[in-house]
């Protein structure tokens, strides 16, 4: 039989071969195409048209110094079960931490999704940052069956941000914090990441961030050394010590160590822009507190100024919210000349503008954590940060922190939500503050956003509900103490009920 040979066989004509060529590159194109377009960086950082979106979930800056890839953040709740809070529900989920969750978001409040360049500011990943409503935002209700109605600029006190970040820096040491555990869980998510998605996660973006953790663990060890926070509060200027000047927490004094507060309302900054506050009055430049406050969150060199910016005019103008519940009115009008007779000397202080609001520790007589906390040393470390950063040709740097011997007496607009009171949140009613110091509550729970109208405050009085446990305030802990503002305490009780009802109405 006969058999062709190879040279009897047809050879292709060179317009065929270009066409094969072309063909195999236009595959070769494509396949890479698919493989790197996830990480084509398109648009601008997360921003939303409506403010107070913007102020929920949009950036405030941190893509590429203090993000965590999205999707490792999505999986460490389920990778690391076991180390979330054993008394909340929401297991393998972040609102066990108190975060709040929206409908028609995917992420809490709080959070932002953008990308972090990985090349040339032209390839990145997706990556979460934290933004101002992390604290700043919480959730209020009426009765326990009713619905939750989310506020904005609000103190966030059902937010644990100490437990949310020791659940980060613990499972970072885990020696499951690796790409062959993780990876399983990020396709359970619903990643379908392809090949070059795959190798980017195994390579490089796992073992970064647990690099990244690893030092944010060394950073904060000084919570070690610290009462726990608990819901609503945190110690933000020892933070500062260790994560952006470098000191060590075994260096610290006993004394500044407890630096613990309440997160503050933000709402109505534009009569605040010379007022002095910080609890302890150290800076009376609202657009330095502004950036401080993001420090907690982001790298100086990395601040998104033009959010910031906006964010800005809008809480200049946010009023504060108005008491939602029945007031009687009668008995508001006879508390006002008892609180001009009593409170209004310290408190009205968007009528003395520009006045040093600071009551020295020796009259206020409330727990020095705080106080102690902000030391001269901090502040001369404070004026070299932003020396190299301009914002529209505007010098950034801080010049008019300064140390204090005393806790500021801030204006009260609003204050039938900034419960628990005092500047450690250590009262957890208008009622139990106007009581002696000897007779406050030694032992409450924070955390729960029922509110008690009677008392004005947040019910402090329930361990649990739905399985879901309240963080029990323990007030004889360092930085935790309820005693000092002893004024309107020796008030007849009529005065005090009178007094409690106009509060409500600021």
């Amino acid at each position: 039989m006969h058999q062709s040979k190879s040279s009897d066989r047809p050879h292709p004509s060179p317009g065929t071969k270009k066409k094969i060529i072309g063909g195999l590159v236009i595959v070769v194109v494509v396949i890479l195409a698919w493989l790197i377009s996830p990480f084509i960086i398109i648009g601008q950082p997360a921003t939303f048209s409506d403010i107070d979106e913007h102020f929920r979930h949009g950036t405030i800056g941190g893509e590429s110094t203090d993000g965590i890839p999205y999707w490792l953040w999505k999986a460490l709740p389920a990778v690391f079960a076991d180390k979330l809070p054993a008394d909340q529900p929401a297991k393998e989920s972040w609102s066990t931490f108190g975060f709040i969750q929206e409908p028609d978001h995917e992420l809490p409040i709080g959070f932002a999704k953008s990308k972090r360049s990985i090349f040339a500011n032209v390839l990145g990943i997706d990556v979460i940052t934290q933004n101002c409503a992390t604290c700043h935002v919480s959730t209020l209700r009426e009765t326990p069956d009713s619905e939750p109605t989310i506020i904005s600029t609000m103190p966030g006190t059902v937010v644990n941000l100490q437990a949310y970040i020791r659940f980060l820096i613990t499972v970072a040491a885990d020696e499951r914090f690796t790409p062959s555990h993780i990876m399983p869980f990020i396709s359970e998510m619903g990643a379908n990441l392809n090949p070059l998605e795959k190798l980017v996660y195994k390579y490089f973006v796992i073992p970064q961030a647990r690099d990244s953790l690893m030092r944010e663990r060394h950073d904060l060890a000084v919570m070690d050394l610290q009462s726990d926070y608990g819901p609503g509060r945190v110690d933000t200027f020892n933070t500062y010590k260790t994560r952006r000047f470098g000191f060590e927490a075994e260096d610290l004094s006993p004394e500044e160590v407890n630096g613990i507060a309440d997160f503050p309302s933000i709402w109505n900054q534009g009569p605040r822009q010379s007022v002095y506050l910080h609890w302890d009055g150290n800076n009376n430049n609202a657009d330095e507190r502004n950036r401080t406050a993001a420090l907690a969150l982001v790298a100086p060199s990395n601040l998104n100024f033009d959010s910031l910016q906006r964010l800005r005019e809008w809480l200049n103008e946010v009023p504060p919210p108005a008491y939602p519940y029945a007031v009687d009115a009668n008995l508001a009008a006879q508390g006002k000349p008892i609180f001009d007779a009593n409170c209004a000397r310290c408190h009205n202080v968007f009528d003395r503008p520009g006045a040093d609001t600071v009551i020295p520790i020796d009259e206020i007589q409330t727990d020095r954590g705080r106080l102690d906390s902000y030391t001269t040393a901090l502040a001369a470390n404070q004026y070299l940060i932003f020396s190299e950063i301009q914002y529209r040709g505007e010098d950034k740097r801080f010049r008019n922190y300064r140390k204090t011997n005393g806790y500021v007496s801030a204006p009260l607009d609003g204050i039938w939500l900034r419960a628990p009171y005092l500047h450690n949140g250590s009262v957890p009613t208008m009622r139990d503050l106007l009581q002696a110091p000897a007779d406050r509550p030694t032992e409450f729970y924070r955390g729960y956003d029922v509110y008690d109208q009677q008392n004005m405050g947040f019910v402090s009085t329930v361990a649990e509900e739905n399985g879901n446990a309240f963080f029990k305030f323990d007030t004889t802990l360092p930085g935790n103490g309820n005693g000092g503002h002893t004024y309107g305490t020796e008030l007849p009780a009529d005065d005090k009920e009178a007094l409690i009802e106009y509060l409500k109405t600021l």
